[in-house]
């Protein structure tokens, strides 16, 4: 039986934040279902035989995605699926996950969409911490479910997508014996549509809610005001749609515009510059390092009709928009969001770019830099970002963690900040992230995308490290580019080139040469980890 009062699960209103709507002009009725109007209301609008579903040689119309969703939510119903029941989804970017997801949400059950690299353990945490009763798994990513599955008895429904198996039920072959005209479930505007788990940068993953009306908010929001999206454009990109990221740029905002996605089958470099050729994208959506990689294979050919690069999640470096925007013409819209607020609340808009810089603030957000009381800091000052609009945070049983991001109506999103007089933010690293070193503040992601401009640096990631004389200093560990080698000379000009271009005291007075960073599926570097000096071998 679906939970009736899965409303329980939310924190006490007076740990909100502030929530408006009415400043970004948004306004949906009290009755509304977002896989409804991310589908149906393409259909209404004359989209019916348009591609919304562009997979490999596949493509998948307005019309087919109504069909298929329905049907697999009849699936769904069919096994006990109802209002408020958490439903996992571990699947890679296909089609399937598509369904699966607008089919969650057309019931008016719970999306909790997890990372297909996720392991045995910490799959078992969000099983438990969301109480999952029912899982749509990919075959290939099935052996995780299994191992944990004896523990976590609640799972009773294991759905696969991808390759049968023995004992499965499989929901390709389910579907074609379900009904295609089952009715959206009449969902009010402020149920929940979505568990969002964050990517575990700084830790252990931690659940966030989301409502219907979120969903659509963050279209009208950064898609509608600062990319422009219109039903002609071709989205297409590598995060994971188990992330916000993801999620927003190649799902929620296509289909709020009746315009077109790619789900890419596997993610390299060379693959996803091709498919941005293949299929004439418009739009790609990708972390700051898959431009770089793209960059780096000096692949010919231009990108003729790509208007706009999106990317967030972690900081792009100033050398890397100027060589994209030389090597392709189009520009890279950097911003930053949060799974807490669900997407970008803050981001450049186009001809308006400011390399370096998130951008302004999305349309219908509030945004200031604070110090510690909450008062607003000055510009050019340091201080703490705080963000109120139509999205906020909400933990899922997180009541401590509720109570630090939440402070008086403001989401703390725990990034420091600066401004500048033309409103433009700038992040300089997050709040944990800072080194002091000998009574200096440094902030490391300053230092990481100087040694970028290096010629032999590929990647790099700046922490603090414990020293008895200054308390902490600057360490670099840095991947190299093929031809370079990792001695005492190259440690010397790394560190006489940040010298060069910053003030002396910030410069890395250790430099650890490493084959490779650790990153979380988003692309986020893991600066706690090296600040443990964990292994960095998986």
């Amino acid at each position: 039986m679906p939970d009736p009062d899965v409303n329980k699960f939310l924190p006490p209103l007076d740990l909100w934040p502030k929530r408006d709507f009415t400043a970004g002009g948004f306004s949906y009725p009290e009755k509304l279902n977002a896989a409804e109007e991310l589908v149906r209301r393409n259909l209404e609008s004359g989209f019916g035989s348009k591609v919304a579903i562009y997979y490999g040689r596949e493509q998948i119309t307005y019309r087919e995605l109504d069909r298929a969703v329905k049907q697999l939510a009849g699936v769904l119903a069919a096994r006990g699926v109802g209002k408020g029941d958490r439903v996992l989804l571990r699947l890679p970017n296909t089609p399937d996950f598509i369904y699966s997801w607008l089919a969650v949400i057309h019931l008016g059950a719970i999306a909790v969409a997890t990372v297909p690299l996720l392991r045995e353990r910490e799959m078992e945490k969000i099983l438990r911490d969301a109480e999952i009763k029912t899982a749509i798994v990919e075959s290939g990513f099935l052996a995780e479910i299994e191992k944990v599955r004896e523990r976590v008895p609640e799972l009773k429904n294991v759905l696969l997508s991808g390759e049968k198996r023995a004992g499965y039920p499989h929901i390709r072959e389910l579907m074609t014996q379900a009904s295609s005209d089952r009715e959206a479930e009449q969902t009010r505007r402020d149920d929940i549509a979505v568990l969002a788990y964050t990517s575990g940068s700084t830790g252990d993953p931690k659940g966030t809610i989301h409502f219907h009306e979120d969903i659509l908010a963050i279209a009208d929001g950064v898609a509608q005001n600062n990319m422009g999206f219109r039903p002609e454009d071709i989205c297409a990109g590598h995060p994971t749609l188990a992330f916000t990221f993801g999620l927003g740029g190649l799902l929620v905002f296509p289909f709020r515009f009746g315009a077109s996605t790619v789900m890419l089958e596997r993610f390299t470099p060379r693959a996803m510059l091709q498919t941005l050729k293949d299929y004439k994208a418009s739009v790609a959506f990708c972390a700051p390092t898959c431009f770089h990689m793209m960059l780096d294979l000096n692949e010919p050919g231009d990108l003729p009709h790509l208007r706009l690069g999106v990317t967030g999640g972690a900081s792009l470096p100033p050398v890397t928009y100027r060589r994209w925007q030389e090597r392709y013409g189009s520009e890279l819209l950097e911003g930053i969001g949060a799974t807490e607020l669900l997407h970008m609340f803050i981001c450049n808009y186009p001809g308006e770019v400011k390399p370096g810089s998130c951008g302004r603030v999305v349309k219908g957000y509030e945004a200031a830099v604070v110090d510690e009381s909450l008062n607003p800091v000055s510009p050019g000052e340091e201080g703490l970002l705080a963000v109120r609009g139509p999205t906020g945070c909400r933990y899922w049983k997180k009541l401590d963690r509720q109570q630090e991001y939440v402070q008086g109506g403001w989401n703390l999103t725990g990034d420091v900040f600066t401004y500048d007089t033309e409103g433009y933010f700038w992040f300089r690293c997050r709040r944990d992230d800072i080194i002091v070193s000998a009574g200096y503040n440094i902030a490391g992601p300053e230092v990481e995308n100087v040694l970028l401009e290096h010629p032999a640096v590929q990647e790099a990631a700046v922490v603090g490290v414990p020293d008895t004389l200054r308390g902490q200093v600057v360490k670099a560990f840095v991947v190299l580019r093929s031809g370079f080698s990792g001695d005492e000379k190259t440690v010397a000009q790394l560190q006489e080139f940040v010298k060069q271009e910053l003030a002396p005291y910030k410069y890395p007075r250790q430099v650890e040469f490493v084959p490779e960073l650790p990153h979380t599926p988003t692309g986020k570097i893991q600066h706690f980890r090296l600040r443990r000096q964990e292994p960095l071998a998986p």
